[in-house]
């Protein structure tokens, strides 16, 4: 073992300082906000477009179950599927051309998100 400090342990020190200092509420650290994922949010996204469980997931390349548990409230969707709700809520066409005019891209599996 070594005496010296490396770069990389400097970084760590660094680092667990900031997040002890927003622990003692001292500072603020930068975070993003992704959309709530509550059920009645989700549902009343999907119900939005008109779209049934099924063809909703197949549009924007969801799993049908995951988004009936979602809706159902037994289960919450992870941070990438809540990322991708939020753009299917703010900008739909954006995610229907990048899956392709069918809605999945063009790939025969639609369970990109679970």
């Amino acid at each position: 073992m070594t005496a010296e400090r490396t770069e990389f342990g400097q970084e760590i020190e660094t680092a667990l300082s900031e997040v002890l200092a927003h622990v003692r509420g001292e500072t603020e650290l930068p975070c993003r906000i992704v959309d709530d994922p509550a059920a009645g949010r989700i549902v009343a996204l999907r119900k939005r477009f008109r779209l049934s469980r099924q063809k909703f997931a197949d549009r924007f390349g969801l799993d049908a179950r995951a988004l009936q548990e979602w809706e159902q409230g037994r289960r919450v969707p992870d941070r990438a599927a809540r990322v991708l709700l939020t753009v299917i809520d703010r900008n739909p066409e954006a995610v229907i051309k990048a899956l392709g005019e069918d809605g999945d891209g063009g790939r025969r599996d639609h369970s990109l998100v679970s």
